[in-house]
C-alpha cells in the first residue's frame, strides 16, 4: 500500500520520514496552501461570511505536484500540527487537492518521535470542523475588522496605516503606560540603613522602618539616632519553602528567553519551531501545564540518577488559564535523559532552559530558614529590622538558579545573619541616610507585553509573536535603548554623633529592548479609542477569544459569533466615515518670533512634521520633516525651528556650483548641479560639510560610471550547457548568471569578466 504523508514543513518531513518505512512517503505542504486573498477583503458577507480562499500564485506549482503525489497514493495521511491553525491546514489540503474521505486520515502528535508518530497513525481520527470553525472564525473576523476600519485610517490620518483586533489593543496597553511615565511625578525620600555592633563582635545592617520625606527629616532623625539606645526586641526565625515554577507554556517560554537569553519573541518561536520539527521539544505552541506520565517517569528516572531519590518530588500541574487550547502538554523536551543537543549556539542555550525548567518542575521543593531581627529605639517608636535567608536543602534551585533576572527564583541575596538573642544591647556603629526618587512604572518589553496580554486573555499562545511583529513592522511601536543620565543625590553618614553630608552619582533611566510608542501610534490608537471603543475594550477582545474556544468545543456556531460582532460594527464603521474629523495629532508648539505665526508639530501624509502657520490664512504655510527621535509630545520650538534650516547651502564647488543639502520624500540628500545624491545613514544633514558631500558625490559619479562601462560588456556568455547558454549579467545588486530561465547568484570579488563555464557550473551547483 502507497502512504503519503502531508506536513507542513520540510524540515518537519525530514525528520518524520526517518522513523516511517518504504511505504510511506512525506511531503510539505509549506503552511497554507490557500488562504484569503490579500488585495480585497474576500468575505462574501451577504451569503453567511463565506470566505474566498485563493491559492497564491507561489503556491500552484506545490499544488500541481501534491495532487500528483496524492493519484500516487492509496491512502493520504494529514499530519500538520495539532493546534486550530494546524486543524485548518488539513481541511484546506482536504479541500483544494479534493481528497477522498475514505481514503484520508488526520493524525496528530505533539512530539516528533518514533514512538509518537507510530501512535498517531495506529490511532488517526477524521478532521475536527469545531477547530477549523474557530480559526475559521478569527481569520474572518480580523479581516473584518483590517478592512474595514483601515481605510478610515488612511483618510483621516494617513495613507498606509492598518489596525487589528488584537494589535491595536497591544498598541494601546503601550501607549497607556507611556501616558502613565509622562504623568508621573516622581518624588524624593531618604531610606536609613543602621551598622550595629553585636554582643559578640559580629556586624549587622538593618534598616530603619520609615521612609523620611527630606534632607531636614534625615539629619533630625540622624541626630536623634545618635543619642539613642538599642536592644534585639525579637528574633524570628522560621523555616520556608520555595516551590519551582511550572513547566514552560508558550507565554512563560517567551518571558523567560527574553530574561535569561536575551531572545525577541519571535526569535525565541523560530528556535523553538526548529527543535520541534527535530524531534528534541513538544510542540511550542500550547498554554497547557501538564505532563504525560511517560514524561514524569523520565524525569523521576533522570533526577533521581543525576541527583539523588531526594531530589525528585513529582508534580501534576494544572492549567490555569480559562479556554486553553487544545495542545496536551507544556513544553518540554521529548527525552529528558539528553540534556544538551549539537547544533547552532542559540539551539542549545533554548534548549538547556527547557531542560532546566521541566526537570526543576519535578524536583523536591528548596528549604530555607528565614530570620527576620527586630531593634528597638530607646527614644523612638520606629524600629530597625534585618531580614536574611539560609538555604538548608537547594532542592530545584541546583537546577534553575542561573539567572539573577528571575523573578521567581532568585537567590543571590541570601545572607546569613549574626547570632544575637532578645534583649541583647546593639550599639550603632554608623548610619546612612541615601537620597532616592520613585520609579515611573516600567516600559513594556517584548515578554512583559506578552505577560499582560496573557493575564488580559487577549490572544493565545499562536498569536503573541505575531502581534508584536506586526506593531512593530508597522511603526506603531519602537524598540529602543535608552542610555542612562546621571543624577546627583545627596548621602548623609552618622559617625562618632557627627551627621556629615556628600554628594554621590546615580545613573537612571537606563533602558534596554523597551517598548516605545510612535507618534502615529499614538495618533492612531487616539482615533481609535474616540470612534472604536468596543474594538480597543480589553474586555470586549478577551470574550471575543473565549467565543473562539467556545466554536472550538463546538458549543457555539461561528457564523453567528462573526454576524453578533459584525451588524453593530458595520453601523460604526458607516457612521464614523460621515461624521468623524480628519486627526493629525497636533499639537502648538509655540510661536515663530520671526513671523510672528503658529507652529504646530503634526502627522503629515509622510510623516511627523512641523508647520509655520495657519492653513486658513491666504499665505501657505510652511513645512518641515521632523528628525528620527523627535516626537510631538517633546519637541521644543527651538528644535523645531531648527528643521527649517534646510535647504542647506554648504559651499560652492570650484567651478561655482552650489551644494545644497535638504531633506525630501526618500530622506535627506545633498543636490549638485541638478541632480541629487542621497546622504548616508550617519550623515546628519544640519551637520553635514562641504568636504563630505563632495565626497558622496564623487563616490557616486564612480559607481554610476562604473555600471554605465559594465552594461557595455554585459550580458556576456560564459559557454553552453545542454545545448543552452550560460550568461553573466549586470543587475541592481550586482553580477548574477542566468541558466534556463534562472538566476544565480555571482558572490562578491568574484570577476564576472573572468568567469569559465567550470566555475560557472561550481557557482549554480550543477553536476
Amino acid at each position: 500500500m502507497k502512504n503519503l504523508v502531508i506536513v507542513e514543513s520540510p524540515s518537519k518531513a525530514k525528520t518524520i520520514e526517518k522513523f516511517l518505512g518504504k511505504d510511506y512517503s512525506v511531503l510539505s505542504s509549506y503552511g497554507h496552501i490557500r488562504d484569503l486573498a490579500k488585495n480585497d477583503m474576500s468575505i462574501d458577507i451577504s451569503n453567511g461570511y463565506l470566505p474566498d480562499y485563493q491559492i497564491p500564485e507561489d503556491k500552484h506549482k506545490l499544488v500541481t505536484d501534491l495532487q500528483k503525489a496524492v493519484k500516487n497514493s492509496d491512502c493520504v495521511w494529514l499530519a500538520s500540527d495539532e493546534d486550530r491553525e494546524g486543524e485548518a491546514i488539513a481541511w484546506h489540503l482536504l479541500e483544494t487537492l479534493k481528497l477522498d474521505p475514505n481514503n484520508t486520515r488526520r493524525i496528530v502528535f505533539n512530539e516528533i518521535t518514533k514512538n509518537a508518530i507510530l501512535y498517531a497513525i495506529e490511532h488517526p481520527r477524521t478532521i475536527d470542523m469545531n477547530l477549523v470553525n474557530a480559526q475559521q472564525a478569527r481569520r474572518v473576523l480580523d479581516r473584518l475588522v483590517g478592512y474595514e476600519i483601515s481605510p478610515i485610517l488612511w483618510s483621516k490620518i494617513k495613507p498606509a496605516l492598518s489596525a487589528g483586533r488584537v494589535q491595536s489593543v497591544a498598541v494601546r496597553l503601550i501607549v497607556e503606560r507611556e501616558n502613565e511615565i509622562r504623568n508621573f511625578k516622581s518624588q524624593q525620600y531618604f531610606r536609613v540603613v543602621g551598622t550595629f555592633a553585636t554582643p559578640n563582635g559580629s556586624t549587622l545592617h538593618a534598616d530603619f522602618s520609615k521612609r523620611l520625606n527630606d534632607e531636614t527629616a534625615a539629619t533630625a532623625t540622624l541626630q536623634q539616632l545618635a543619642a539613642a539606645h538599642y536592644k534585639v526586641a525579637q528574633v524570628e526565625t522560621k523555616p520556608t519553602k520555595r516551590t519551582p515554577a511550572p513547566p514552560f507554556t508558550t507565554s512563560t517560554l517567551q518571558q523567560e528567553a527574553s530574561r535569561k537569553l536575551g531572545y525577541s519573541v519571535a526569535r525565541t518561536m523560530q528556535i523553538a519551531q526548529q527543535l520541534y520539527e527535530s524531534g528534541y521539544i513538544t510542540y511550542m505552541r500550547t498554554d497547557s501545564l501538564n505532563l504525560s506520565e511517560v514524561a514524569l517517569n523520565m524525569a523521576r528516572e533522570v533526577i533521581g540518577e543525576q541527583f539523588g531519590a531526594k531530589y525528585v518530588n513529582i508534580r501534576r500541574y494544572h492549567t490555569k488559564t480559562k479556554g486553553a487550547q487544545e495542545a496536551h502538554e507544556a513544553i518540554r523536551p521529548t527525552n529528558l535523559a539528553v540534556t544538551s543537543i549539537n547544533g547552532d549556539a542559540t539551539s542549545r542555550r533554548l534548549y538547556e532552559l527547557i531542560w532546566k525548567r521541566t526537570i526543576a518542575s519535578q524536583m523536591a521543593d528548596a528549604e530555607l530558614q528565614k530570620t527576620t531581627i527586630n531593634i528597638a529605639i530607646d527614644n523612638m517608636s520606629e524600629t530597625f529590622a534585618s531580614t536574611g535567608e539560609q538555604i538548608l536543602f537547594d532542592g530545584f534551585l541546583k537546577v534553575y538558579t542561573e539567572s539573577s533576572d528571575d523573578e521567581e527564583n532568585e537567590t543571590e541575596n541570601s545572607t546569613l545573619l549574626p547570632r544575637v538573642a532578645p534583649n541583647d544591647v546593639l550599639t550603632l556603629s554608623q548610619a546612612d541616610a541615601s537620597q532616592h526618587y520613585t520609579q515611573h512604572p516600567p516600559r513594556y518589553t517584548e515578554a512583559s507585553l506578552v505577560k499582560k496580554l496573557e493575564e488580559l486573555g487577549i490572544g493565545r499562545p499562536s498569536t503573541y509573536a505575531p502581534t508584536i511583529s506586526t506593531i512593530l513592522k508597522r511603526e506603531y511601536v519602537m524598540k529602543e535603548d535608552r542610555v542612562p543620565q546621571e543624577r546627583e543625590l545627596t548621602l548623609l553618614h552618622l559617625a562618632n554623633g557627627q551627621v556629615e553630608r556628600s554628594n554621590r552619582i546615580e545613573k537612571v533611566g537606563s533602558e534596554k529592548g523597551k517598548l516605545f510608542p510612535t507618534d502615529i501610534g499614538t495618533v492612531v490608537n487616539t482615533f481609535l479609542m474616540e470612534h472604536f471603543a468596543n474594538i480597543m475594550d480589553y474586555n470586549f477582545t478577551a470574550t471575543v477569544e473565549k467565543d473562539f474556544d467556545n466554536i472550538a468545543e463546538g458549543k457555539k456556531e461561528w457564523r453567528n459569533v462573526i454576524d453578533s460582532f459584525y451588524v453593530p460594527f458595520h453601523k460604526n464603521i458607516l457612521t464614523t466615515q460621515q461624521t468623524s474629523k480628519r486627526s493629525s495629532g497636533s499639537r502648538l508648539v509655540g510661536v515663530d518670533p520671526v513671523s510672528g505665526k503658529n507652529v504646530y508639530a503634526k502627522i503629515g501624509r509622510y510623516g511627523t512634521l512641523i508647520q509655520i502657520g495657519d492653513t486658513g490664512n491666504e499665505e501657505k504655510p510652511r513645512f518641515a520633516s521632523m528628525k528620527k527621535g523627535q516626537s510631538i509630545e517633546n519637541i521644543t520650538l527651538e528644535e523645531a525651528l531648527a528643521l527649517f534650516e534646510l535647504p542647506r547651502t554648504v559651499g560652492t564647488t570650484d567651478d561655482g556650483h552650489e551644494v545644497v543639502v535638504s531633506i525630501g520624500r526618500f530622506g535627506p540628500y545633498v543636490r549638485l548641479d541638478g541632480k541629487f545624491y542621497s546622504l548616508g545613514k550617519g550623515d546628519d544633514p544640519y551637520e553635514v560639510t562641504l568636504e563630505r558631500c563632495l565626497e558622496i558625490v564623487s563616490a557616486k559619479q564612480k559607481a554610476d560610471a562604473e555600471k554605465e562601462r559594465l552594461k557595455k560588456i554585459f550580458p556576456l556568455t560564459i559557454g553552453e550547457l545542454d545545448g543552452e547558454n550560460v550568461v553573466a549579467n549586470i543587475g541592481r545588486f550586482g553580477p548574477y548568471l542566468t541558466y534556463k530561465k534562472k538566476n544565480y547568484r555571482i558572490p562578491k570579488g568574484t570577476d564576472a569578466q573572468t568567469l569559465d563555464i567550470d566555475t560557472a557550473k561550481k557557482l549554480m551547483k550543477i553536476k
